[in-house]
């Protein structure tokens, strides 16, 4: 899922003057047999990240499952953080 080191550019929300790109990063979980994932939140300087807050069979499933917030949710989690 990396395409960059905070995983793969899921696009950007803005509200007003501030921007995030939006990263969403898997990582396997072998004793599971699952996919784990979480987002972060870049602007500038600052970084936010969730929890690991997806759990899933496949990497595919995560990315269905990120696809499911709304530009709002995603900018409730980063005013939460």
């Amino acid at each position: 899922m990396a395409s960059t080191e905070y995983g793969k550019h899921m696009g950007e929300l803005k509200r007003g003057e501030q921007r995030w790109d939006v990263y969403l990063e898997g990582q396997s979980d072998t004793a599971l047999g699952a996919v784990r994932g979480r987002i972060h939140f870049v602007s500038g300087q600052l970084h936010k990240t969730t929890g690991w807050i997806f759990l899933e069979w496949q990497e595919k499933d995560i990315h269905e499952r990120f696809a499911e917030f709304s530009a709002v949710e995603l900018l409730h989690f980063v005013e939460a953080l």
